[in-house]
């Protein structure tokens, strides 16, 4: 029997036997963040047994608690998780974000102190980057950093810090050298939340819910073995990190392990505009939904390939921004879809005459808005493309 087929047979049996019914549903995937409860026995004992068996991170080394796992190995355990609809059992900004760029650029003792408890689950990460004059020209950032003996003394904002009142932990950009270009005098450092100098202020959206922050800094402290990479080099570690976050690799196999759920374009327009020989009436609607879907299969068909012929197991470089540039932008095409085919009852915001249904893809799609900035806009991306993947001129 091939060696891939025996992993497989045996990933299969280990998942049934291991993962618990109500993991395999949709439901809350822990972050680690110490600030935010588990709420299911299920969910626990899920996370649990991924921990011990190093696949809350099934490619990061061992040595630290990891799978060890190949890159084909790893696909075949997304395969089997999304067979049996089992949910992934640890997801944040550790394990997509700083625990990967602090495997390619951290110091052995850094890895050692961070990566195990990234694995086990015993942290919440937040991501420093955006103030509020610095948002695509991220290089102007103004956050500062002196340096202060055995540490650096941080003053400054950040904005748009997603979750940063759950974090125990903010990776950041913050200049340490004034007197240089822009792009040369930042570092990359790391800070514990758990401090007097940092203060977290939930920003309100209109949904009502607070997903992002603004983050002051009053004389934080970060602790100089928490800089990451070169004193004023940060600008090359924190370009990395954006790599991960536009192609992780759980995104490139095909955005987590849990299948998609509620109900299907096809579904609703046919619920909606009627069927006819079995297929949507309106030959307009049929013909949008038909051309989103052969776009998005062709789409993840490329992430596939991309992880496929990584031999490394590492995230792609500058071609991560086309992923995050088309990627986005299909992900508010399908939400414009479902608002589209409902009509009026695709606009409703409140009120017994919508269903549940249609009331969340409202707020899905409005919210779906922000996915072609975030992350670096997709202008940007098309720059990154243009020079770095294309090779074009300036």
């Amino acid at each position: 029997m091939d060696s891939i087929e025996e992993f497989r047979d045996e990933t299969r049996a280990w998942l049934e036997e291991n993962c618990p019914s109500g993991a395999r549903q949709p439901g809350q995937i822990p972050t680690g963040s110490t600030k935010i409860n588990i709420q299911d026995t299920d969910t626990r004992t899920w996370l649990d047994r991924m921990i011990e068996k190093g696949w809350t991170t099934p490619t990061w080394p061992k040595e630290y608690g990891g799978g060890g796992l190949s890159n084909t190995e790893y696909m075949t355990l997304i395969q089997e998780m999304r067979r049996i609809n089992a949910r992934a059992p640890l997801g944040g900004m550790g394990v997509s974000l700083i625990g990967p760029t602090l495997l390619e650029y951290g110091t052995e003792e850094q890895k050692e102190r961070h990566i195990p408890r990234i694995i086990r689950a015993e942290v919440g990460w937040c991501q420093g980057y955006s103030e509020p004059s610095s948002g695509s020209d991220l290089a102007s950032l103004r956050t500062r950093a002196v340096d202060s003996g055995d540490h650096f003394v941080v003053n400054g904002q950040k904005i748009w810090t997603s979750g940063a009142q759950y974090a125990d932990w903010i990776f950041a950009l913050v200049r340490t050298d004034p007197d240089v270009p822009k792009h040369v005098g930042i570092s990359f450092m790391l800070m514990d939340m758990h401090q007097e100098g940092i203060t977290v202020r939930p920003i309100r959206l209109i949904s009502g819910e607070s997903p992002f922050c603004e983050t002051f800094f009053d004389d934080a402290i970060a602790r100089k073995e928490d800089l990451i990479g070169e004193l004023n080099q940060g600008w090359t570690v924190g370009k990395r990190l954006l790599q991960h976050e536009r192609g992780s690799m759980a995104s490139l196999v095909g955005g987590g392990a849990a299948k998609e759920t509620g109900p299907s374009l096809e579904n609703e327009a046919k619920k909606y505009s009627g069927e006819s020989d079995g297929q949507i009436a309106d030959p307009a609607i049929r013909e949008s939904v038909i051309t989103h879907n052969m776009n998005s299969h062709a789409f993840h068909l490329t992430q596939r390939r991309t992880v496929e012929e990584a031999s490394d197991g590492a995230t792609p470089g500058p071609a991560t921004s086309i992923f995050k540039m088309y990627g986005t932008e299909l992900q508010q095409e399908k939400s414009s879809l479902f608002v589209d085919i409902r009509g009026t009852q695709g606009l409703g915001w409140t009120g017994d005459e919508f269903n549940v249904t249609s009331l969340t893809d409202t707020r899905t799609w409005l919210a779906n808005r922000a996915a072609s900035i975030y992350s670096g806009s997709n202008e940007i991306q098309r720059n990154i493309i243009a020079k770095r993947v294309l090779g074009l001129p300036d």
